[in-house]
């Protein structure tokens, strides 16, 4: 008789990347002592699959002639919830898998049984590894929201899990979370990197072979990324990150992927007591109603995905007291900031080198949108100067390294977004004048250069 051997895999416990043997330095992140020996399965039958076996027919794979499929557009399902429809493309793909990770505390999971219980007249099972039915009952009951056709498992062991599916046959599943799931086939403990692996693989043969969407909610780890092998967010069509400030009351909600949409997409949530609150004028709340003139603050026109956004940039210049000058960001990426104070210095003449420099975007939000460079610029220089931006004037541009001001894409609705919210002008590239509609219904200014910028502000 012979005895089988355990099959063992070392795994990087950053990044996910496997070798059959210990390393000290990863090859695929670099990181040093971040490999664990895990056992990859036991030894069983072949075939074992807890959604497969108890679906033979799923078997008998055949090739297809692309040209004779027939390509038909597949019905979104609204959520009932305008944001989480925006990030999703439209609504939910049927056969989709959707992972949505963020923060312990941020509001994944009240967000996800608010969402499910709006959605009347479909079958939806919420499987839960992490809460007992009596916690999720009553964060229901607070919610206020009642559905005849929710049902509640909670479990972690996949077999048991595939088991009740097949008797109940959902509509759409919501699992909190991949990482407390684990296969019967995997001999390491939930929230190992090859139980992730496989139980989300499970989940994904699941999602297609049936056509049911599937919602996974995932933690993160200490550094922000989604915790678990990065295969994890290959396997999956559509990635959300869900964010915010646990000081602010709002959160984004974030398309890193989307196989059915853009990938640029964000929706805005305000936590309340009801739960979360979609926000449909985020730019009213991001930009602060203050009653005084006060230097260093200025409006930018961004985008978000298709979504039109007026933030609040704010900055603080003053003299350095120690050697080295201070360089502090919060939503903004720091090393554009250095580069858009050498190009001041350079081709301003503004002697920012011995300046201490604090950014702030206001609303605990994160700009990406090289538009906003321009009104950075201008906070910066009315810190600098000591001067306040003129009332009812935002900005739209980005900042090249000659000190030029750069065209950015759909100024149209830029536009319409400052005349919407009130504002009497708008100071933009010369380069996007052509896309400028007749009737703007607000004064458009064009500029080229950064000593136009300064001589049409101050």
């Amino acid at each position: 008789m012979s005895v089988s051997k355990i099959k063992t895999s070392f795994f990087c416990g950053n990044c996910g990347h496997e070798s059959p043997k210990w390393v000290g330095k990863c090859p695929s992140c670099g990181q040093w002592n971040t490999f664990t020996e895990e056992v990859l399965h036991k030894e069983q039958k072949p075939g074992k699959d807890p959604w497969r076996d108890s679906n033979p027919g799923n078997k008998n794979p055949k090739t297809i002639l692309l040209n004779d499929l027939v390509a038909d557009e597949q019905p979104r399902w609204p959520t009932g919830d305008g944001e989480l429809d925006r990030v999703l493309g439209g609504g939910i793909v049927p056969g989709s898998v959707v992972l949505v990770a963020g923060e312990p505390g941020i509001g994944k999971s009240t967000l996800f049984l608010q969402s499910g219980l709006k959605m009347k007249g479909i079958t939806i099972l919420y499987i839960s590894g992490e809460e007992s039915p009596q916690q999720i009952k009553m964060r229901a009951d607070r919610l206020g929201i009642r559905n005849d056709n929710f049902y509640l498992l909670a479990e972690t062991n996949t077999q048991s899990i595939f088991t009740e599916i097949k008797k109940l046959k959902p509509e759409l599943v919501i699992v909190d979370s991949i990482q407390t799931l684990e296969s019967p086939f995997i001999d390491s403990p939930a929230g190992s990197i090859s139980q992730i692996r496989e139980c989300a693989g499970e989940m994904q043969r699941y999602a297609k072979e049936s056509g049911t969407p599937v919602f996974l909610i995932g933690h993160i780890t200490k550094d922000g990324s989604i915790a678990g092998p990065k295969l994890l967010e290959h396997m999956v069509d559509t990635v959300l990150q869900f964010e915010g400030d646990r000081h602010y009351a709002y959160r984004m909600l974030r398309t890193l992927k989307n196989r059915f949409g853009s990938t640029s997409e964000l929706g805005i949530y305000q936590m309340a007591a009801e739960g979360m609150q979609p926000v449909t004028n985020p730019s009213e709340l991001l930009i602060s109603h203050k009653e005084d003139d006060l230097s260093g603050s200025a409006i930018a026109a961004t985008l978000e995905g298709i979504r039109p956004l007026l933030i609040e940039v704010q900055a603080l210049v003053t003299q350095s007291v120690y050697g080295t000058p201070q360089r502090t960001v919060g939503g903004f990426d720091l090393r554009r900031l250095q580069l858009l104070l050498a190009v001041l210095e350079k081709r301003g003449g503004f002697q920012f080198g011995v300046k201490d420099v604090f950014i702030n975007i206001a609303g605990g939000l994160r700009v990406e949108d090289p538009a906003a460079d321009l009104a950075l610029v201008v906070a910066l220089l009315s810190s600098y100067e000591d001067v306040p931006v003129p009332m009812h004037t935002c900005f739209a541009g980005e900042v090249g390294l000659n000190g030029e001001i750069r065209a950015v894409n759909r100024i149209e609705q830029r536009i319409a977004e400052a005349a919407r919210l009130g504002f009497e002008k708008i100071i933009i590239s010369k380069y996007n004048i052509k896309s400028v509609p007749k009737n703007a219904g607000i004064q458009v200014v064009a500029v080229s250069k950064i000593e136009e910028v300064y001589r049409a502000v101050f």
